[in-house]
């Protein structure tokens, strides 16, 4: 940042990364990615725990409880991204 930037009311924050929008959208990549790992953890922890039951109704359950909870969550974040689209569309708002 140069002094001629300060005495001109030059942002650099901005200047680097834009509106808050633009962040939004540069990180709404990682969250699906992040939410994909945390999808498969899951599902192999649920799955692992079925595996290891040795027939105990309560573990199954939970392993089916728990594969079942990352999938709805997983739905959950890819309906609100869907739902945020179609609120731009609707009211011309770009924030993603």
């Amino acid at each position: 940042m140069k002094p001629s930037d300060i005495i001109n009311n030059v942002d650099p924050i901005r200047n680097k990364y834009g509106d808050l929008g633009t962040i939004i959208s540069g990180g709404l990549q990682y969250v699906y990615v992040i939410a994909g790992i945390i999808l498969l953890m899951v599902i192999v922890f649920g799955g692992i725990q079925i595996m290891t039951a040795a027939g105990d109704q309560k573990k199954v359950a939970g392993g089916y409880a728990m594969i079942t909870n990352g999938v709805i969550g997983f739905v959950l974040i890819f309906v609100a991204y869907f739902v945020a689209q179609l609120v731009q569309i609707i009211f011309g708002i770009k924030f993603l």
